[in-house]
């Protein structure tokens, strides 16, 4: 069957005989060597010595102990023929990320780390990546959420019963205020595999865990042995309270010590082990400071410019310094409809309630102080704040992060048995 598949015949023809003219051959030695055929697309081995060294240099500044050379270029070679699956399933359909999309997210994380723009491509180049080389990732990474959102993510449901159910159960166990750090090894095994190669995947298991528990070190055996997305860090799955735990590893970890090593355990991606590598109890108090604002806004369009759209708010900035009412202002002036009947106000506002720009212009002011022009993708607002005051809203608040981490713990499940039947299902060849 594999001898049918058209590209294969064509890369044998085109590598393996002289018997083609003289124009192709050139073009081949351009191409490169191919290190694997992923469905009708090819892996160049250029591109995977250059993403194994960049791996390789994160591993380095992180201090994690580098695995064998050989093994970490198995390990990248992996995550890059499930990116290419992905890509290509992404593309069939009609997944993309426009220029603006991506320099939008760039401008935001560069936003968060307190840099401007300039500043952040200067940094990326201080650490050795191009500018364009980091959008590339980031649109590779864009495309595959967006991918599993679609194909995952919209089949993920929690219902209010489950998250009674676990605050029950919690607070029964008393463990809701406590925090892991897991490591994770999975030793993948085939939806269609046989009785033998079941065995032979348990008994690897069994002695890996052997060695863990005699001190091999947890983040190189992931990156040597590890068939998941986090091999290459090390198996670290983070800080996570019980229920951001996979319901696979819940038991388990609730009954572990810092530094255990458990047995094998078994689902239907094969077996799993999981370190407990650190463990300290969690802050459940959540205050919140809540806003009674009101604003007014004033759209663009093809009369009304940035410029013209400040300028009328400065104009209705100084009517309100010289007495005159800003709810009578709003009533007459402002394009938020919704809003502007009721005097502008927005009543109160949670943290997260309103867009970045809105909510990071209205925390700098004084009660009773007027902004000046704030832009928004709604338009330019003039934004005063009536009142604040403080609220505890830890119960709420437990329940929406019981809520958020049971569906990213269903979508992490979903997710490992989505990409490993994409994997088996796809034709893929090694050139090694």
């Amino acid at each position: 069957m594999i001898d049918q598949h058209p590209l294969k015949n064509a890369l044998i023809a085109l590598f393996l005989t002289g018997l083609l003219s003289a124009t192709p051959l050139v073009q081949a030695e351009v191409l490169g060597k191919i290190a694997a055929v992923v469905e009708d697309d090819v892996i160049l081995e250029q591109e995977l010595e250059k993403e194994t060294a960049a791996i390789a240099q994160r591993i380095q500044a992180s201090k994690t102990p580098m695995p064998p050379e050989y093994v970490l270029r198995k390990q990248v070679l992996e995550k890059m023929i499930l990116d290419k699956l992905q890509r290509q399933l992404a593309e069939k359909a009609g997944i993309n990320v426009t220029e603006d999309m991506l320099n939008n997210s760039a401008a935001d994380i560069a936003q968060r780390n307190n840099m401007s723009l300039q500043q952040f491509r200067e940094e990326l180049t201080r650490q050795g990546m191009s500018y364009k080389g980091f959008l590339d990732n980031m649109r590779n990474e864009i495309i595959i959420n967006q991918l599993r959102s679609r194909e995952i993510g919209g089949r993920i449901k929690v219902t209010e019963r489950e998250v009674d159910h676990f605050l029950e159960t919690q607070e029964q166990l008393g463990e809701e205020a406590i925090q892991y750090h897991l490591g994770h090894i999975l030793i993948a095994v085939k939806e269609a595999a046989s009785a033998g190669e079941i065995q032979k995947a348990h008994s690897k298991a069994n002695e890996l865990v052997k060695q863990l528990r005699a001190g091999q070190d947890f983040g190189k055996a992931a990156m040597s042995y590890s068939e998941d997305d986090n091999a290459l860090k090390g198996g670290d799955l983070g800080w996570r309270t019980i229920n951001d735990i996979p319901t696979l590893f819940t038991d388990k970890a609730s009954k572990m010590v810092a530094g255990e090593v458990s047995e094998p355990i078994r689902s239907p991606s094969g077996f799993h082990i999981i370190k407990m590598l650190e463990i300290k109890g969690l802050d459940n108090n959540h205050i919140v400071t809540k806003s009674k604002v009101r604003h007014i806004l004033i759209k663009t369009n093809e009369l009304v410019d940035d410029e013209e759209a400040k300028k009328r708010l400065l104009a209705l900035k100084a009517r309100i310094a010289d007495g005159d009412d800003f709810a009578t202002l709003a009533r007459a002036h402002s394009d938020d409809k919704g809003s502007a009947i009721k005097g502008g106000t927005l009543d109160w506002v949670m943290p997260g309630d309103l867009v970045k720009p809105f909510e990071e212009a209205m925390g700098k002011l004084e009660i009773n102080d007027i902004s000046e022009p704030v832009q928004t993708q709604f338009g330019w607002h003039m934004i005063q704040v009536l009142d604040r005051e403080k609220k505890d809203d830890s119960q709420e608040h437990k329940r929406n992060r019981v809520r958020d981490a049971i569906r990213k713990r269903k979508i992490e499940e979903e997710t490992e048995l989505w990409m490993r039947r994409l994997r088996d299902e796809a034709y893929v060849e090694i050139y090694e």
